[in-house]
């Protein structure tokens, strides 16, 4: 049976890659490029035999009426009132969205808890979609006990994106998750900022975020300090004279299984970009939401992209599609 999905955003430049990505994958699947001006998608349409279909996130209704029962709703777009959500569930679609910071998430949660979806329903609001989350579980595997977590990306401002995702840039809250010392804190980022240098470059001037990066760290680690930084400077790839990267960083330091007192820092770098990276992560939980990994389909329920899909083989299909992850342990 031909499976549909739905990519709301879909010809955006998340979206779009990661439409691209899902045909190579899958020949025969049923693609819908949806957003506000069908006509903007009708070249990427054309080029991987998909539909285009005009929708209005605010009220998506008569749009999803239009195309009809849909397996997922891919949603690389802002959905402020989770209308998308609340339609998937509807239906017995699956969907994943991209976008949501901590604050934005509990609404979803609430109404998965007290109608538990039929198909997976996945928050990956992380940090591109969820590839650092799943980068660093391999690495965390290796402690015995962690003490803190770490995370920063850098953004190169000669990284193209699209006019969505440069405006969810522009409008990143300043208001940051941290754990510190235990308890859990709600600060001023720009209050609480550090200084991170990417694989020997200069260093950048970060602040926190509320990435989901930040509490899913927390289940996975129990470490007391925990923070996700964002700024802004030169990248791997600009520093090499060639095309800006995106790059990200993941300190870990704590006790490993050995005995020993380590750092462990994973640096994950895509050539091609952030926007690149955020639909590798996108692609990579819906190959898993579909099945087309040639796994059984998973239950409904509310997921995470690290609680339904194996680090291993996301990080192998990273890799094969250009993203570097390289690993350095030094003594604590």
């Amino acid at each position: 049976m031909v499976q549909r999905v739905l990519i709301a955003g879909g010809y955006g430049a998340v979206g779009g890659t990661a439409a691209r990505y899902l045909r190579r994958l899958a020949p025969d699947l049923e693609i819908i490029l949806a957003g506000r001006s069908a006509e903007a998608g009708a070249a990427l349409a054309r080029e991987i035999g998909a539909t285009t279909l005009r929708l209005d996130v605010a009220d998506p209704a008569a749009a999803l009426a239009e195309v009809g029962p849909v397996d997922l709703i891919l949603a690389t777009l802002q959905d402020r009132g989770d209308a998308l959500i609340q339609a998937a569930m509807a239906q017995g679609a699956a969907h994943i969205g991209i976008t949501k910071v901590v604050e934005e998430t509990g609404p979803a949660v609430f109404a998965a808890l007290h109608a538990p979806p039929r198909r997976p329903v996945v928050l990956a609001g992380h940090w591109a979609a969820g590839v650092l989350i799943l980068a660093a579980r391999p690495a965390i595997a290796e402690f015995d006990r962690v003490d803190s977590v770490a995370m920063a990306a850098l953004y190169d401002m000669a990284d193209a994106v699209g006019p969505m995702s440069a405006a969810d840039a522009e409008a990143f809250s300043s208001r940051a998750l941290l754990r510190r010392a235990g308890p859990w804190a709600w600060v001023d980022g720009g209050d609480h900022g550090r200084a991170v240098g990417f694989a020997g470059g200069p260093e950048a001037a970060m602040q926190p975020l509320a990435a989901l990066d930040v509490p899913s760290l927390a289940a996975l680690t129990g470490a007391p300090d925990i923070r996700f930084d964002f700024g802004i400077g030169d990248s791997i790839g600009s520093r090499a004279g060639g095309r800006a990267s995106h790059d990200a960083l993941i300190e870990i330091d704590g006790v490993l299984r050995s005995g020993r007192r380590a750092r462990r820092r994973v640096l994950v770098s895509d050539p091609k970009g952030v926007g690149h990276m955020t639909a590798l992560g996108a692609v990579v939980v819906a190959e898993r939401v579909l099945g087309l990994d040639g796994l059984p389909l998973p239950t409904g329920g509310l997921y995470l992209p690290e609680t339904l899909v194996a680090s291993e083989r996301a990080l192998a299909r990273f890799e094969q599609h250009g993203v570097r992850i390289t690993t350095e342990t030094d003594p604590a």
